[in-house]
């Protein structure tokens, strides 16, 4: 039997790769693997995704104001 994979119930339990912000998410990765993990000099990239996952977090909220719990 093949399981159907679907959408998770909750959009935050959707995984990192499907995230608008996950290009920011690996570039931070990579910034702290070239600086043997020196979060110092990857700031800007922190800083960059930390602004991204806030403006994906207001749209869902956005989002989700439109809907009632009783349609």
């Amino acid at each position: 039997m093949a399981s159907k994979v679907s959408n998770p119930p909750y959009p935050s339990a959707a995984r990192i790769a499907d995230s608008q912000c996950f290009p920011q998410y690996t570039a931070s990765l990579k910034c702290l693997e070239e600086f043997n993990s020196d979060k110092s000099k990857c700031q800007e990239h922190f800083d960059v995704y930390k602004e991204c996952k806030k403006k994906e977090r207001e749209a869902r909220l956005e989002r989700n104001k439109n809907r009632s719990f009783f349609s």
